[in-house]
């Protein structure tokens, strides 16, 4: 069974697992499938607006399919996120990577 099976296999009996919905984003981001991997993310985010990570990587999936304004909104709202869970290291990767694509 592949990556993207069985975490589609563990969302069925779960569909709030943030875990399992932020992988299978990230295998379709992979796997260069942004529109899948962007409606995964939303998900998670919609279920989930507290997890970081699930907004530095949107953002990074938008950065690299040439969606830098897409991205930049991202990247701003999980710095917010970030900031309201005290996640500082998460908080500073996302700064630093608004800094790069607003230049």
């Amino acid at each position: 069974m592949n990556r993207i099976a069985m975490l589609k296999e563990v969302l069925e009996q779960n569909p709030t697992n943030a875990f399992a919905r932020y992988g299978l984003a990230m295998e379709h981001a992979k796997a260069g499938d942004v529109e899948t991997a962007m409606a995964e993310f939303t998900e998670l985010l919609d279920a989930h607006p507290d997890y970081a990570p699930g907004y530095f990587m949107a953002a990074q999936t938008l950065a690299k399919a040439g969606r830098t304004d897409e991205a930049k909104t991202y990247l701003q709202n999980g710095i917010a996120a970030a900031s309201r869970t005290g996640n500082a290291h998460a908080k500073g990767e996302m700064e630093a990577m608004l800094d790069e694509l607003s230049y």
